[in-house]
């Protein structure tokens, strides 16, 4: 799942074409993990009772769609367009994910509160710790391959989305420390907790694509 080493020398305009392909590859295999990621926690969500699985698999229904305007973005790049073109692309593509981390937060923290306050208990899920297990080995490898291309195409909109991946990856490690609680010890409490966990992350990241704070990985 490693992209290619990068050529030593090369700058951010050196072997474009190869690098935009590289970077459809990645979101592209981030898509289809996402998709198959969603009806598996969304499955094993509903079944267990459990908020923490249901917002792993909402995210990973918003990130299917930051995925899906990525690749819309490098395809704007790919196919030859105008700097002012990609750029617009870049910015509206930063935008809308943006939009998904802050969505994602308000869920979160809606729905972990009021599982909080009315104290219903999710069912132990056996297949949510298995899930969670392997999208904490598979999601920050995605996520630093994603990263290391952003930095060479100079991408925020790339990067954003690598991020995203990273939250991902956190949010797999705090439901999974959230089901095995559950699970092992019956600590119910621990599932929308864990929900919760995330919100800081997601607002902080998301506040920033919405605003355009992009900190770009390297001088123009």
């Amino acid at each position: 799942m490693r992209a290619p080493a990068d050529n030593a020398g090369e700058g951010p305009a050196s072997g474009v074409p190869a690098l935009l392909r590289r970077a459809r590859w990645l979101v592209g295999l981030t898509l289809g993990y996402n998709l198959v990621e969603a009806g598996v926690a969304l499955w094993a969500g509903i079944a267990a009772g459990s908020i923490a699985l249901l917002g792993f698999g909402l995210d990973s229904v918003i990130e299917c769609a930051a995925s899906g305007v990525l690749l819309w973005r490098l395809s704007v790049q790919s196919s030859g367009s105008e700097d002012e073109r990609i750029e617009a692309a870049e910015r509206r593509a930063r935008r809308f994910v943006g939009l998904t981390f802050l969505a994602l937060a308000a869920y979160a923290l809606l729905e972990s509160s009021l599982t909080i306050a009315s104290h219903e208990h999710p069912r132990a899920s056996v297949a949510g710790v298995v899930l969670s297990a392997v999208s904490l080995l598979v999601m920050p490898l995605l996520a630093m391959a994603k990263l290391r291309v952003a930095k060479r195409l100079e991408s925020g909109a790339l990067e954003a989305e690598a991020k995203e991946t990273l939250a991902c990856a956190y949010l797999s490690f705090t439901v999974l420390v959230g089901l095995a609680m559950n699970l092992v010890a019956g600590w119910w409490w621990a599932d929308p907790a864990a929900a919760l966990a995330m919100v800081p992350w997601l607002v902080r990241e998301g506040l920033e694509g919405v605003r355009g704070e992009d900190k770009q990985p390297a001088s123009r």
